[in-house]
């Protein structure tokens, strides 16, 4: 064999060594507009780690939860995917996620670099089933040519109050902003609820059992609690508290000041806003530069209104998680890791599209977003802010009590049900699941 043939088939069999070498990490995510930024996150893990390769699927919100249901059940999931805590309480039950705190034991990690309790969302019994990733806050988004009309000063909704018996100012607020066909506000004798046509509060039309963005803040604020603790046995759906916020609801919804559950089912808060159909809308920090994409008008963000107990905001973050059957464990621990690091996170924080659970790099994503000119502290303050966050409820059988009070709030906001007789009989359903 000749010099040339030798060296030929030399480096054919090194390729062959190193592509056999090279390990492929199926990493599943939800988020389009997050999916640069997660692009660019693997190609610096690579360049880290050039034994491995991260293969990226993107797929929308809904397809998301059930292809990965079917992965599950068919032995093809991906080795790591992003996780949400309203899903991996059954993920759990069902013996389908990995328990890496013996990994976290084993590499000496850090545990208390993220922001309060994120870390502690995904533990249960001493077992931990992911690294918070980032975290998210509700607020509100405004309309600024339909403040302006309307004589309020973005600056008025910095200090809103509210209380389910007359709305307070923030009441008063929605009602101001909202007009009718003939030009009337809400606070005109002459307002016509059936015939509107800016709403001044826009709202999802089928908020769940949690109702992160819809009802949650408004609830807790008036003294609501879900339940006594993470994966505490039971919920408190019967509380007075939770049914005069949801009544307050309803019945300002027929008033025609927040636009009717029936008409945003299907477009969503955000799309009407972007619509032109609302002066205000309740969103969620995920959302910030949806809007930037997708609206044209100046526009800004303001905090919730403060309750009875004070302003009041959900506190929910994603983590990444390893699948029980992957061949490769080692390996998508190491992205996980990566992932949760500041050295990933501040990647991330480089595209300014969500706020990464080390406060650092949330901090470079506030700053990336303020050089788009957007003004995202509110979003920030809250979840800063001494006593002004709610953990995400987190409760085995998390999926029948979504089921469940989705009926009874159906009935509340679609029928004209009453809230409190509603709510009692789903409370009552969904305790039994617990006994």
């Amino acid at each position: 064999m000749d010099r040339f043939r030798i060296l030929l088939v030399a480096t054919t069999l090194l390729a062959a060594t190193r592509a056999q070498a090279t390990t492929e990490i199926n990493y599943w995510l939800w988020d389009v507009l997050q999916l640069p930024a997660y692009q660019a996150a693997a190609a610096a893990f690579e360049k880290a780690n050039p034994d491995i390769k991260i293969k990226i699927t993107q797929t929308d919100w809904g397809d998301y939860w059930t292809g990965l249901s079917t992965a599950f059940v068919s032995g093809t999931a991906p080795d790591v995917f992003t996780d949400h805590l309203a899903r991996y309480p059954e993920f759990v039950g069902n013996d389908l996620l990995v328990d890496i705190a013996p990994l976290i034991k084993r590499d000496k990690l850090p545990t208390n670099i993220y922001l309060g309790g994120l870390f502690e969302l995904w533990g249960k019994g001493g077992k931990q089933y992911g690294l918070p990733k980032d975290w998210d806050t509700i607020a509100l988004i405004f309309n600024k040519s339909m403040l302006e009309k309307a004589g309020v000063d973005p600056k008025e909704l910095n200090d809103l109050s509210w209380n389910p018996k007359d709305g307070e100012s923030f009441g008063q607020m929605i009602a101001k902003l909202s007009l009718d066909e003939s030009g009337n506000n809400g606070l005109s004798p002459n307002f016509n609820p059936k015939k509107v046509k800016q709403y001044g509060l826009l709202m999802d039309g089928a908020p769940d059992g949690f109702g992160q963005v819809e009802w949650s803040h408004f609830a807790v604020s008036n003294g609501f609690k879900f339940h006594d603790a993470p994966w505490a046995k039971g919920f408190h759906y019967d509380d007075p508290k939770l049914a005069e916020t949801l009544q307050w609801i309803a019945d300002t919804q027929k008033k025609g000041f927040i636009v009717p559950a029936k008409d945003a089912r299907q477009l969503g808060a955000n799309s009407l806003f972007a619509a032109d159909k609302g002066a205000m809308a309740l969103t969620g920090s995920w959302l910030i530069n949806w809007y930037e994409d997708n609206t044209k008008f100046d526009k800004g963000f303001a905090p919730l209104p403060k309750g009875p107990d004070g302003r009041k905001t959900m506190f929910n973050g994603l983590a990444d998680s390893i699948w029980v059957g992957s061949k490769h464990k080692e390996e998508a621990w190491k992205w996980v890791k990566f992932l949760g690091s500041e050295d990933g996170q501040m990647v991330i924080a480089s595209f300014g599209v969500v706020f990464p659970a080390i406060p650092n790099a949330a901090k470079k994503a506030q700053d990336v977003m303020s050089k788009k000119g957007i003004d995202v502290s509110p979003f920030l303050a809250e979840a800063t802010a001494p006593n002004g966050t709610f953990l995400f409820p987190i409760a085995d059988h998390a999926a029948d009590v979504l089921r469940i009070t989705q009926v009874g709030l159906d009935a509340i906001l679609l029928n004209g049900a009453n809230a409190s007789t509603t709510m009692k009989k789903a409370s009552k359903e969904v305790n039994a699941l617990f006994d």
